[in-house]
């Protein structure tokens, strides 16, 4: 064999060698890419099966994973900023949320609600005052919507599980449709929402008794049925004999007989209601023409009345300025034997140790309970510039849900309540106890029934709470003797009854219109200038400079267009969208 062919022939071996080895490292290099593809394929699979189980695991009230901050444009008294963390962990937990709550400081509300608009510089939402479309938020509030700082809500609410009931024909009053939200300027647009609407039409979340209460060891001393006072002139010879009788206070003091109402001085009228002309100084007159109050003999008349009080003592001389802490000292020392204004529901009085006066007739009959068809109290809004406003939306919706409700109304189940077999709460008796006990302490476990209402702002509507937790009032199940008291009280009033012939009403109040008045802002400071003048009057040297006192505020309203405002009021009282409260 010559060189060439041997050449020849190791090509050929090499070749026939070559192609086997080839062959099998294909097939090696795709058992490994078959092989990388699995591991591939399962680590794949397990990282999809771990974000869906994630998914998953996230409960049907997830909103998202973010922090919402809201502006609270009210009282300390009435709200804190203050919340529990385990509350806050519960509202994570479900929602996704973390909340962030801060009160605008300022004296009064509406002025902090001025200048935080102002600021241009809002957070997620903000809440405010509005128990109807005539308090003084409202024009603020409006000036803010037509400059378009706030999100229109219609689109967003109308998805929504609770707040879609909005939408529905018949479910709000007059006031809080026409004109709070769904006011015909804006076209179907909604800036505003309108808060505390009962689910059903004249549903009462408590049998409230309010007006002027009597020491109940005084009525007895006196052989007095409290009840049967029923004029301002009878309540003046009750007055007088409290006076004489030389009662005292419990600290052995002597009392004064007519003190101011709870929560400080101011005006009472249902302590003298058959000389007070009307709601809000508006009222029908025999022959059906809205006159206010400045225009009738009644001024003068509750002037001479209170007048007369003073000069023999028988009012406290502060009945009107007191402040609200030496108010509420005075009433809990018992150094008033008359208070002009508390409710049955106070803590202080579940002894009953004061009873109900009257009612007091009105000025043109005798009493009748009015119920309003369903009432708003406060409001909430989503400025422009936050982002995702849906999110807000939502998580209003899920706070107005009965688990929402469930939260912010009791607390955590098993740490403040159990649910019995129908799945209704349970009060937990030590939080009962340490409600009754320490009150601050009591607070500082985060929800409404022990005194901290941040779930209100948001969630405090489509109110019924017999038919979601099976009780009116919180603790009931657990402690009927909690509002056993109360509910005395409503009884010894006569509650039952004059509820059952209560006048039901569905309108607006006689100011809510002030806004689209010409003169709106000099009517507003003569209206205001009026009820001060009333003060000062009763309080006057005699009835002559009294008399000249209101005659120079009657004459200030008749400068700032009041009858042209009574035409308004008339034009409006005759469309059934626009019906008065008067």
């Amino acid at each position: 064999m010559n060189k060439k062919e041997g050449e020849a022939v190791s090509t050929k071996w090499f070749k026939l060698l070559a192609v086997p080895l080839i062959v099998s490292l294909l097939l090696a290099g795709c058992n490994i890419t078959e092989e990388t593809s699995k591991q591939t394929t399962e680590t794949q699979s397990e990282e999809n099966a771990e974000q869906t189980s994630t998914e998953t695991a996230k409960p049907a009230t997830w909103i998202a994973d973010r922090t919402i901050e809201g502006l609270i444009f009210m009282g300390a008294d009435d709200y804190t900023e203050d919340m529990n963390p385990e509350i806050l962990q519960k509202l994570k937990e479900l929602t996704g949320i973390t909340l962030n709550l801060k009160i605008m400081p300022a004296e009064r509300s509406i002025e902090g609600l001025i200048a935080g608009l102002a600021s241009g510089d809002l957070p997620d939402f903000i809440t405010f005052y509005l128990n109807h479309s005539g308090r003084p938020e409202m024009p603020v509030l409006l000036k803010a919507a037509r400059e378009g700082m706030f999100t229109d809500l219609a689109p967003l609410i109308k998805d929504t599980k609770v707040y879609s009931k909005y939408l529905q024909d018949g479910y709000l009053p007059l006031d809080t449709q026409y004109g709070v939200m769904f006011r015909p300027e804006f076209n179907g647009s909604v800036y505003l929402v309108h808060m505390n609407i009962a689910r059903e039409g004249g549903y009462d979340t408590r049998k409230w008794v309010g007006g002027p209460h009597i020491r109940k060891d005084i009525a007895e001393a006196l052989n007095v049925d409290p009840r049967t006072i029923t004029t301002s002139e009878q309540l003046y010879e009750l007055a007088k004999k409290i006076n004489e009788g030389n009662f005292k206070d419990y600290n052995g003091k002597e009392v004064s007989v007519i003190g101011p109402r709870y929560w400080g001085g101011t005006e009472v009228p249902r302590l003298y209601s058959d000389m007070v002309w009307g709601s809000y100084g508006f009222k029908r007159n025999a022959e059906g023409k809205i006159v206010h109050e400045s225009e009738t003999e009644y001024p003068l008349k509750r002037i001479e009345f209170v007048q007369k009080l003073l000069k023999e003592k028988l009012m406290h001389s502060e009945y009107y300025t007191i402040e609200e802490n030496r108010a509420t000292e005075g009433i809990l020392s018992g150094s008033f034997a008359i208070v002009a204004d508390m409710h049955n529901y106070q803590d202080f009085n579940k002894d009953m140790h004061y009873l109900p006066i009257g009612p007091i007739n009105n000025v043109d009959g005798p009493y009748r309970m009015e119920v309003s068809f369903k009432t708003g109290y406060s409001g909430w809004a989503i400025p422009a510039t936050t982002k995702n406003p849906e999110d807000i939306v939502k998580l209003a919706d899920f706070l107005a849900s009965r688990e929402g409700k469930l939260l912010w109304q009791y607390g955590i189940e098993g740490r403040d309540y159990t649910l019995d077999e129908k799945g209704n709460p349970v009060v937990k008796k030590e939080v009962l106890e340490l409600k009754e006990t320490d009150p601050n302490a009591a607070k500082a476990l985060g929800f409404a029934g022990v005194g901290n209402y941040w779930g209100e702002l948001l969630g405090g509507t489509d109110l019924d709470r017999k038919a979601d937790f099976g009780e009116m009032e919180y603790g009931d199940s657990a402690n009927p003797e909690t509002n056993a008291g109360p509910l005395k009280i409503a009884e010894y009033w006569g509650w039952d009854e004059k509820r059952k012939n209560a006048l039901v009403r569905d309108g607006y109040e006689p100011l809510a219109f002030l806004g689209e008045f010409e003169k709106s802002t000099e009517l507003k400071a003569a209206l205001d200038n009026y009820d001060d003048s009333i003060v000062r009057a009763y309080y006057a040297k005699n009835l002559a400079e009294a008399k000249k006192i209101v005659e120079s505020a009657s004459a200030q309203l008749k400068a700032a267009g009041l009858d042209q405002y009574i035409e308004l009021l008339e034009r409006k009282d005759g469309d059934p969208k626009t019906k008065l409260n008067i």
